[in-house]
């Protein structure tokens, strides 16, 4: 039976192709910056975000907490949206990790403005945490993909500037927005101290993250990979594998969207709907009617074959990639509207 894997664009093996690039990939010990194939990703990252430097790390949540330590120092406050993956799905690593507290704000779709950004910044006085930092994310991952723009992002940062707060920017997909918004990638270092770039996810390659920033902050994050046990060696093996996904792989993320919003179609002519999160990008979110029990639903799509995850109590999460096929959409349209035909 083919299995149809949509519990995350996280599933995704590495091609042929992409795994013979790794194999060819010069190696060096990283941890003496003697890494070229590292050494290479990180300047190829930085420089097409319009950055000075960058680190290579393990995870989108070690970069997200290196930033969040670089910026920050114990006692502070880091102010995001509730449904921000920073909050939500790092182990508690904020508090862990930064010794510093989060002040979430309820967005509108996963977004917050700078009006309220600016209504929840700490006052100076003396028993407040102070507000340290503001971190954003993009694309929305509990926002059913939602993105920033921008034009969006633009006033957030001239806020930040007026506060003198950095703004961090978990871009675990963030060229899936690139993609949907045509925006230019060098724009973001206007905005953006630092940023969390993704390259396991849509982009396919099997482990790594980049974080990129000014020297003296890379610098400063450095350590702390270190300190947090994040120091590799010949990690030019994995880096391969991120740079042939940015060379190969960012295009083709139209495909996974465009897959996206035809499970989208068919689910909002589904019985057993009761809400669809709008389909932004190629994560495609929905709440099941309160007859329907969740593990009931999954198990009937388990018996077909495909594999998915819940967000909560009710809410079932599909995310397309690179491993999902038009004929993988096919069989899965096919199933949701005989299920659907059987709740009817």
């Amino acid at each position: 039976m083919m299995i149809i894997d949509l519990r995350s664009d996280t599933v995704t093996k590495p091609s042929q192709a992409m795994k013979q690039y790794m194999l060819e990939a010069e190696l060096g010990d990283d941890v003496y910056s003697d890494d070229p194939t590292v050494n290479l990703l990180e300047s190829t990252v930085a420089e097409h975000f319009g950055y000075e430097s960058a680190l290579y790390c393990a995870s989108g949540t070690m970069t997200n907490q290196i930033a969040i330590k670089t910026h920050t120092i114990p006692g502070d406050e880091v102010i995001c949206d509730i449904t921000s993956h920073v909050y939500n799905y790092e182990g508690g690593g904020i508090a862990f990790n930064s010794g510093v507290q989060v002040r979430p704000i309820w967005g509108m779709d996963g977004k917050i403005t700078a009006s309220q950004i600016e209504a929840q910044i700490q006052p100076a006085i003396i028993n407040l945490p102070k507000t340290a930092l503001v971190s954003l994310e993009n694309t929305l991952n509990k926002a059913g993909g939602n993105y920033y723009s921008l034009a969006e992002i633009a006033p957030i940062a001239e806020l930040c500037k007026k506060y003198q707060l950095p703004l961090h920017l978990d871009g675990a997909r963030i060229f899936n927005a690139l993609i949907e918004t045509k925006d230019e990638a060098k724009d973001y270092s206007k905005y953006f101290d630092s940023i969390s770039i993704c390259f396991s996810k849509g982009l396919g390659a099997p482990i790594g993250s980049v974080l990129v920033g000014s020297q003296e902050f890379i610098a400063k994050a450095r350590r702390y990979r270190r300190l947090f046990g994040g120091g590799m060696r010949q990690a030019g093996v994995i880096a391969a594998g991120a740079l042939y996904a940015l060379k190969n792989n960012v295009d083709r993320l139209a495909e996974d969207h465009r897959r996206a919003k035809k499970i989208g179609a068919c689910l909002a002519d589904c019985s057993f709907v009761k809400k669809l999160i709008p389909v932004h990008t190629n994560i495609v979110i929905f709440e099941l009617k309160d007859e329907v029990l969740s593990e009931v639903f999954l198990a009937s799509l388990k018996k077909e074959g495909i594999i998915a995850n819940t967000m909560g109590k009710q809410t079932i999460r599909f995310v397309t990639h690179l491993d999902f096929s038009d004929e993988m959409l096919e069989k899965l349209v096919i199933t949701l509207n005989k299920i659907s035909n059987l709740e009817d």
